[in-house]
This record gives structure tokens, sequence and C-alpha cells, in this order.
């Protein structure tokens, strides 16, 4: 048995039916228990997110806040991701990718809420929080192991999955598909040929990456708030423009994706029988790598807010999966669809399904403009998640070790060398190993929202009845 097969079948073990149902059930579990809340309030959390509270405590702006965490979730996830969940599953990968989110959003506020509910102050004055917090204060002291288990999962999943492998990898992909699409310039190795674009875009991103990363997180938050925003808004409008050119094609794709969801025939996209199952393991595992929704990285940064709110942070922090799933990904995955681009006689992988996406959707436009603008927004969502999951990585550490200057200092190189060494996998094994990492991560923060839903149920209906006495004074 090969390595990617060893991989392949601890993937399938991880992200079988009991997880799948533990992550939309803990979705379902809280819309309820909130009252839909993600829905009656998705107007107020979208205003709260750029009014920062006045007074607040914290280490930085809740915008500030939500860009770091959406510096690390907005990324390849949403350009590589969706791509490859539709290649796997069919169209109807992005219906349940979108079944997750919606109950995401109930998540990802009660992650937002307790990182605030239960943070604490280090001996430096800075806020700390995120689930090892939650289970240790929430939960109880006994529940610590959990918390641990939690903390050195996450630091792995910023090592060998969402922060390092997948980004780098990501990165020069984009920069291959532009530049030497027929890999004419390539150099031995390690062992195996690689092109010049990848040794040189690789090393580019590594160094940069690392200017950055030494610096912590007020460098990253602050280099956040420009390029999130920019990149995102960017994105949006071409992928805008591609659907507006081919609006006609739009209730067919929203047709196919439908079906495709339910379909229990042979599909020649997987190879096989293509059922409901197959769909929404690979809708929900990439959907949560992309928008983190349940994984528990998110309410790390939530911590740092500047905010004496734990309702009000929670609503800006579900905002995130609302923007990166509902919003983007809906987008890329309905152009992927209109386009075909997901067809296996295309022989197309990872960022190319998306490429040729934008070049089909852009085809009045020479085939080297809407390649150029993928890269580019590849690029910098991909750099930015590298630095979000630096800092995600680092509070996971200091839980485990302590605030420990050394530590951090040695660690911060680790990763950067991981981020060096990305370049050089195969984009399969990149995203499997991601994959593992996220749905074993998931699993303590999943058992400590349910837990602790009672606490959220009722100060979020305390802050209901405290918006209704307002509305009528």
């Amino acid at each position: 048995m090969t390595f990617e097969q060893i991989l392949s079948t601890i993937d399938d073990a991880v992200w079988g039916i009991p997880l799948i149902v533990l992550i939309l059930g803990c979705g379902i579990w809280l819309t309820v228990r909130t009252r839909c809340l993600q829905i009656r309030r998705l107007g107020t959390s979208l205003r709260y997110m750029v009014m920062n509270e006045a007074d607040g405590d914290g280490d930085v702006s809740s915008f500030a806040a939500l860009c770091t965490a959406l510096s690390a979730t907005i990324g390849t996830g949403n350009i590589v991701g969706v791509a490859t969940a539709i290649c796997i599953g069919g169209p109807g990968a992005l219906f349940w990718m979108e079944v997750a989110a919606l109950f995401g959003m109930a998540t990802k506020y009660a992650e937002g809420f307790l990182a605030i509910k239960y943070r604490v102050t280090d001996s430096s004055g800075n806020k700390l929080g995120g689930p090892f917090y939650y289970i240790e204060n929430g939960m109880g002291k006994r529940w610590k192991w959990m918390a641990k288990l939690f903390a050195a999962l996450g630091v792995c999943v910023g090592l060998f999955g969402i922060g390092t492998f997948t980004q780098i990898n990501g990165i020069t992909s984009a920069a291959n598909n532009f530049f030497d699409p027929t890999k004419s310039c390539t150099v031995q190795l390690f062992g195996a040929e690689y092109t010049l674009t990848t040794i040189i875009t690789g090393a580019i991103v590594t160094i940069c990456a690392a200017l950055v990363i030494i610096g912590g997180i007020k460098r990253i938050s602050s280099i956040s708030q420009v390029v999130v925003p920019f990149m995102a808004i960017i994105y949006v409008l071409c992928v805008m423009v591609i659907l507006v050119a081919n609006v006609t094609e739009i209730p067919a794709a929203v047709c196919a994706v439908v079906e495709s969801a339910f379909s229990f025939e042979i599909n020649e996209v997987a190879g096989g029988v293509v059922g409901i199952l197959i769909a929404m393991k690979s809708g929900i595992s990439r959907g949560i790598f992309s928008n983190e929704a349940g994984l528990g990285s998110a309410p790390i940064a939530s911590a740092a807010a500047k905010t004496n709110d734990a309702v009000r942070q929670g609503m800006v922090t579900m905002t995130g999966t609302f923007i990166d799933t509902i919003v983007i990904c809906t987008m890329t995955g309905l152009a992927i669809v209109i386009g075909g681009s997901y067809a296996p006689e295309l022989g197309l992988e990872g960022v190319e399904v998306t490429t040729h996406a934008f070049q089909n959707g852009l085809s009045f436009l020479p085939s080297e403009v809407p390649a150029f603008i993928l890269m580019i927004c590849l690029v910098f969502f991909a750099f930015t998640t590298i630095l979000g999951w630096n800092y995600y990585s680092e509070r996971c550490l200091a839980y485990l070790a302590g605030s420990k200057p050394i530590v951090t200092k040695i660690f911060r190189w680790v990763y950067i060398a991981a981020v060096a060494i990305g370049p050089y996998m195969t984009v399969s094994a990149v995203w499997t190993i991601a994959n593992i990492f996220n749905g074993l991560m998931a699993i303590p923060n999943i058992i400590a929202l349910i837990a602790l839903s009672g606490v959220v149920a009722a100060e979020t209906r305390a802050y209901d009845k405290r918006k209704t006495i307002e509305k009528y004074q």
C-alpha cells in the first residue's frame, strides 16, 4: 500500500458518517437553541462587523480580529477547495457545503461567544482565548486533557494542514499555471523534477511570510485588515462578472447542484457511485476547510477583540462563515459548474479547475488575463492564511508549553520551514493530510460546543430580551 493510499484510508475513517453527523448535528442543535440567530440577526451582525465597540477591552478591534480570522479562512479553500470538492463529489458537493455553512454560522457564533466568555489575561496583559480555555474554564478542570488534545491537534493543523502545505502548494500551482503551464523549465530536486517557477515562487513566499511572522499578531492583523477586504472585493467582482456574463446558465447550474446532491446514480466525475454520502463528505469537509466552522480556530482570534459583549462578538465572528462560504464559495462553485470545468475528460485538478472556469466565463478577454487575476487573488488569499494560522498555532502551543519566548521563536522558524517544504508535495497528499487533521481537531471543539450550548442559549435569550426592551423604549 502506497503512502497516499494509507492517507486515503485514514481520511475515510476520520471523515465517516459519525463525524459528519456530529458536525451537522452540532450546527442544527445550536441553530435551534439560539432560535435561528444566524438568520434573525444577520443584518445586525454585518453592521457590528464594521462598527468597533466603544471602550471595549482587548488587544485589537473586532474588525481586525475578524480580518485575522478571515485571513486564515479566505484562502485556497475558496478557490482550490471548492474545485476539489466538486471534482470528487460532483456539483452536489456545493449544495452540502452551503447546508453545512448555514448551520455552521450558528456554530461559529457559539465559538465567538465562548471565546469572549471564557478568555483570560496573561501576565503581559494580552487577552487569550479559544477552545482550550472554554473547555477548561467552561467544562471544568477534569476536561483539561481534552483542551490539551485540541491544542496539540491545532499545532498539527497549522504545521501540516491548513496553515502551510495546502496554501503554499496552491500558490505555486497557480504560478505554474500562469508562468509555465507546459512545465518547460524544470530542474531535478529532492529526487524529483520541479519547475523553476515552483522553486522561485516558493522561496519568495517563504521569505515574505518569515518577515511578517516574526512580527507577531499585531503585524499580522494590520496586514490582514488591508489585504483581506481588498482582495476579497476584487475576487467577488471578477466572479460576479462571470455570473452576469453567463446569467442564462445559472438556473441550469443550480438545478445540477441540487440534483447531484441527492443522486445515487453512477457519476463519471468520481469514477463510480456518487451517492449522497460522498457528496456530503466532500462538501462538508471542504466547507470546514474553507470557513473553519466547528474547527475551533476562529475563537482564538476572536478572543483578542476589543469588546465586553460576548454575544456581539459571536455575531461578528459568524459573519466570517457567511462571507467565506455563502458568498465567495457559492460564486466560485457556480462558475465551475457553469464552465463544466470539473469534467474528468479535461484532466484538471486543484487550481487548474478554477482557472479553466475563469477563462471560460471571461472568454471575451485574452486567456492570460483571467489566469493572472486568479493567480494574484490566490497568492494573497493563501499568503494571509499562512499568517493567520501561524498565530493560531502559536496560541495552541502557548497553551501547551506556556508563553515562553524561546519556544515561540523556535516554533516560528519550524513553521516557516514547513512553508518552504510545501511546494514539493503532491496536491492529493496535501489535501488529504489537511482533511485528516481538520476532522480530528473538530471533534473536541464540537463536544465542548454541545456541552456549553446551554450557556450560549441563555445569554443569547438575555440579549434578545434586552434588545426587545430597547426597541420599545
